[in-house]
């Protein structure tokens, strides 16, 4: 079995780079701002394929995600493949956060459908349940698998006290990256420390969020915050606790320096879409040096995953921007990497990869 593993990943990571290849990066995204009308922007994503919305194209983009992490997952098997098919998660999550979104509003289920991913088999939520569950209680206990469950009863008592959406969200999160780092670290230590790299990002991503838009946005105490520090990141819980505890949104961002953000924004007063903006970036470089570090390991298939949900980003603000008629050169300076980012981290010598 050890050697059939080894092989398939082998296959894998060689097959990963001929993927790579075709991504929407560099030449090809400049190229694409440079579309002006929806359909030729599909033509260009998916040849032959039409879509009559925005929404449609968007949705194909989300679909074609899932369908390839699902095929890297079972190319795999042991804690590699485990860690792959968590990755397809994410996406159930996001359909139980609309679905949380519309519970705390009172939205009935027929008007949150349109706003839900058709998900496949195993990804696919129980809309009817949890639309209609009559407390919040009632909520958590329909929410599956057990990991998001996990992590949304840590904010049942704060929902009760403030009804708002942020709490669960910010739960299913907590649960979906303990689940995520833990998996990781479950990995042999040929691949563990540049599958962590890659993971932990993403979750300090989520610390510094939750005391940009928690802290800063809702103004909500530390002591709401802490329950949703994930262990095991680069920002530790005595770090998380100082973040929410800064005067300002800058000071806060300071202390996530070289584990969130690579480099302090140069506005003097940075929002939190900056800050999502610069850890999406440093998300970027991560990957891309651990897919040059790794090459023909697990770590290579990771980042490459993690490039791809970069890539979707960047697709969907494509599709968006075009919509909304911005201009090319406009359009170009909302995708990520950004150049003015990169060009902050490598004034502090961060850049190097």
């Amino acid at each position: 079995m050890a050697l059939r593993t080894a092989t398939d990943l082998d296959f894998l990571a060689a097959n990963i780079h001929g993927r790579r290849s075709r991504l929407a990066e560099a030449e090809r995204l400049d190229a694409l701002c440079r579309i002006r009308t929806l359909p030729d922007l599909a033509r260009a994503l998916f040849a032959e394929r039409r879509f009559p919305t925005v929404a449609h194209l968007e949705r194909a983009l989300v679909l074609e995600q899932v369908e390839e992490l699902s095929g890297l997952a079972s190319r795999l098997g042991g804690a590699a493949g485990r860690f792959l098919d968590w990755l397809r998660m994410r996406f159930r999550m996001e359909n139980v956060k609309v679905l949380v979104r519309g519970f705390s509003s009172g939205m009935a289920l027929r008007d949150l459908q349109p706003h839900l991913i058709p998900l496949p088999g195993d990804l696919a939520v129980d809309a009817g349940a949890l639309a209609g569950a009559g407390a919040i209680e009632a909520f958590a206990a329909a929410v599956e698998p057990k990991p998001l469950r996990a992590g949304f009863r840590r904010a049942i008592d704060l929902y009760n006290t403030r009804p708002r959406p942020f709490f669960p969200e910010a739960g299913l999160d907590h649960g979906y990256l303990t689940e995520l780092l833990a998996r990781a670290g479950a990995l042999g230590r040929a691949h563990r420390d540049d599958v962590l790299e890659v993971a932990r990002q993403e979750a300090d991503t989520f610390h510094l969020a939750l005391v940009a838009r928690g802290r800063f946005s809702y103004n909500l105490s530390p002591e709401m915050l802490l329950p949703f520090h994930v262990p095991g990141t680069r920002i530790r819980e005595q770090q998380f606790r100082r973040m929410t505890e800064a005067e300002s949104l800058a000071e806060a961002a300071s202390l996530a320096v070289g584990a969130a953000i690579d480099a302090m924004p140069q506005a003097p007063e940075p929002d939190a879409a900056a800050l999502e903006v610069l850890a999406w970036d440093r998300c970027y470089r991560l990957a891309n040096r651990t897919f040059r570090r790794s090459h023909m390991g697990l770590g290579a298939v990771v980042a490459y995953a993690a490039i791809k949900r970069v890539e979707l980003a960047n697709l969907i603000t494509l599709a968006e921007g075009i919509r909304a008629h911005l201009a090319p050169e406009a359009l170009r300076r909302r995708l990520i990497p950004r150049a003015e980012s990169f060009a902050a981290a490598a004034s502090q010598g961060t850049t190097r990869v």
